[in-house]
C-alpha cells in the first residue's frame, strides 16, 4: 500500500497559508518532502508536523517554541519531557497574554477618560458660547 503523500499546494490549501510559509519551513529542516522531479511529496508526517506548527502559532508561540516541542516527541518515552515543556510554555504565553490584556483595558480606560473630558469641555463650550454663535 502506497503511503498517502501531498502536494504544497494540497497543503496550503488545507492550512489556509501560503506555499512560500511551507517552503520556509522546508528551508528550515521542519519538513522534509520528497521529490518527484520537481514537485514537491509531503508525507503523513509532514503534514502532522505543519499542522502542529501552525497550532502553535495560532496560540502566540514562536515557531522556535513550536519546533522544540514538536521534537521532543518521543512516543517510545510517553512524552513526559515533552508535557512538562508544552505546559510550561502555555504557562509562560497564558501569563504574557494576560498581562497584555490589563494593559489593554487599561489603555481603554484611559481612552474612556478623555473621551468623557472632550465630551465635558464641548458641553462647557457650547453653554458659554454667546447665543448668535450656537449652532442651529
Amino acid at each position: 500500500m502506497a503511503q498517502q503523500t501531498y502536494t504544497i499546494s494540497e497543503l496550503a490549501k488545507e492550512f489556509g497559508v501560503t506555499t512560500r510559509t511551507i517552503r520556509f519551513y522546508e528551508e528550515k529542516g521542519y519538513v522534509h518532502p520528497s521529490r518527484e522531479g520537481n514537485k514537491r511529496l509531503f508525507s503523513a508526517a509532514d503534514r502532522v508536523r505543519i499542522q502542529l506548527i501552525l497550532r502553535g502559532k495560532r496560540i502566540g508561540l514562536s515557531l522556535r517554541e513550536c519546533v522544540e516541542v514538536i521534537d521532543m516527541y518521543d512516543p517510545k518515552h510517553n512524552n513526559v519531557d515533552q508535557l512538562h515543556s508544552l505546559k510550561a510554555t502555555v504557562k509562560e504565553r497564558r501569563a504574557l497574554l494576560e498581562q497584555q490584556q490589563t494593559d489593554i483595558a487599561d489603555m481603554l480606560q484611559g481612552l474612556d477618560d478623555i473621551e468623557t473630558m472632550c465630551e465635558q469641555a464641548l458641553t462647557d463650550a457650547r453653554q458659554t458660547e454667546p447665543d448668535n454663535q450656537k449652532p442651529n
